[in-house]
């Protein structure tokens, strides 16, 4: 093990390049990496601790940059949750394991422990079917536009995709539909982890009737009707986000539907019909079951129920 000469800020750039090449991340985790970090290089700069090196960061340091992190208001004068203060701790983690891994000398990464209250505040946001049915009927079918939305609305559904999984797919992944009534692809998801994901007859329904309207040479799946500047039309998350936001309005569905809510949902939507949590976890491409068991609190009322109805023991003899 070595002391580096070089301050931690300097030491960021080599880190992302780590996990890009060695650990294999994908490209929106090392974002969100190099967005963390960089609070924390704002951090140092504030305390005047710039070119400090990996071996002389304390356990001091660490402390005053959680109260930092707990303390620390935005532009709406709002705190930061447990759960984004957990981001930034994570990252920072991340680059000390980094360090031990380069054989620099530096705080262990064990040193950083997460508030354990975190997890709690974490809840699950559903639809239900109701309000899914409201949702994926709100786009016009008639108009170009309202169709591909149609088609976006119900594969986020059917398929449980993250929204960059959705963007990234191509036109050349649904050749030759006529005949199919529903469609399992394979693909790259986070991590750089394959695996399959189904398109029900409905949702591939929409997205044939969406691929007639295309007259375009453009291979992404969907893409925008603007004018076209760059050479691809290819919807951004940001794009599809305002999509989703768009007519979760004028379904009158809650405030907080994003792209995300529709894979929550599904995956809601799976639990309540029975389907085992290993096999949710395959839908949604976790790696870890730990993350598929958020979802199972939406049982417990429902195991109530049953518990209630079925087992109360009120035609025993009291």
């Amino acid at each position: 093990m070595d002391k580096s000469t070089k301050p931690i800020i300097k030491h960021i750039t080599d880190f992302l390049d780590y996990c890009e090449i060695e650990k294999g991340l994908s490209d929106n985790t090392q974002k969100n990496y190099g967005r963390y970090l960089s609070k924390f290089t704002y951090w140092l700069k504030m305390s005047n601790k710039e070119n400090i090196k990996p071996h002389e960061l304390s356990s001091d340091d660490i402390w005053n940059y959680r109260l930092f992190l707990a303390r620390h208001v935005d532009q709406h004068n709002k705190v930061l949750s447990k759960i984004t203060q957990n981001y930034y701790l994570i990252a920072l983690r991340a680059l000390l394991t980094y360090f031990a891994d380069k054989d620099i000398i530096s705080l262990p990464a064990d040193k950083i422990q997460l508030p354990k209250d975190a997890k709690r505040e974490k809840t699950v946001k559903f639809l239900n079917l109701d309000q899914i049915e409201k949702l994926l009927l709100a786009p016009n079918p008639e108009d170009t536009t309202g169709l591909r939305d149609r088609a976006i609305l119900e594969s986020l559904f059917s398929t449980g995709l993250r929204i960059a999984e959705l963007v990234a797919l191509n036109r050349e992944q649904f050749k030759n539909l006529e005949n199919k009534q529903d469609l399992e692809l394979s693909i790259i998801g986070k991590g750089k982890h394959p695996r399959a994901v189904y398109f029900s007859e409905r949702a591939l329904l929409w997205v044939k009737k969406y691929l007639k309207t295309r007259d375009d040479d453009d291979k992404a799946l969907f893409i925008h009707y603007r004018a076209r500047e760059a050479s691809e039309g290819r919807l951004t998350p940001r794009s599809m986000q305002r999509i989703v936001k768009k007519y979760a309005t004028l379904a009158n569905v809650p405030y907080f539907t994003t792209p995300h809510t529709l894979r929550h949902s599904m995956a809601t939507d799976l639990l309540n019909q029975g389907v085992d949590l290993r096999i949710i976890q395959e839908f949604l491409g976790h790696r870890n079951i730990s993350t598929t068991q958020i979802y199972t609190h939406v049982t417990n009322k429902k195991l109530r129920d049953v518990h209630r109805k079925y087992h109360s023991g009120k035609n025993l003899k009291e």
